[in-house]
């Protein structure tokens, strides 16, 4: 790798890392805008943590006594990971329109995946009314964690699909068959 080859790989890394923690300082302050009760409700959501059964299994797990009394903060999650995930949008434009590293293109395209996958999770649990039963309401929170978790998993198997991807249509393969 020549020293220009440096440099620009160094100088696309610089602007894109100033993109995404500039971008993450501003959607926090705007989610906070957005939601002026935002502190008071997340010690209220924390507050009513406790230990339950998981629906339909003998395992307890801490969560929300009552999920459903904390839509405003899923809510402000939701605003959050959407924010991210259009960041994301403008990171990977960055990546791709400088010649980032694939790796660092495949984990952005990995990101993307989690936080729009996390948006359609939360979209769920913001929706949740109180008029379902403790068991509904349990039963939402654990299947949101399980999406997550799922979606922890999905990433990860983009990314590789990715740089699988690009090493198949890199012009150093094409050679070598």
């Amino acid at each position: 790798m020549n020293e220009k080859t440096r440099g620009s790989h160094w100088f696309t890394e610089a602007v894109a890392s100033a993109i995404s923690v500039g971008g993450f300082f501003i959607v926090l302050g705007l989610v906070y805008i957005n939601n002026p009760n935002l502190w008071k409700n997340t010690v209220n959501f924390f507050n009513d943590f406790t230990n339950v059964t998981v629906p339909h299994t003998s395992t307890n797990l801490p969560a929300p006594m009552t999920p459903a009394a904390h839509t405003a903060v899923y809510s402000a999650a939701f605003q959050f990971a959407l924010a991210i995930a259009i960041l994301q949008i403008l990171v990977l434009a960055v990546r791709v329109g400088f010649g980032s590293q694939i790796r660092r293109t495949a984990e952005t395209v990995g990101s993307l995946v989690f936080w729009f996958g996390t948006v359609w999770a939360l979209n769920g649990l913001q929706g949740m009314k109180v008029t379902l039963s403790q068991s509904e309401q349990l039963t939402r929170w654990f299947q949101f964690w399980a999406i997550i978790i799922s979606l922890i998993g999905i990433s990860l198997l983009v990314r590789g699909v990715v740089i699988f991807a690009a090493a198949q249509l890199s012009p150093k393969n094409k050679a070598a068959h």
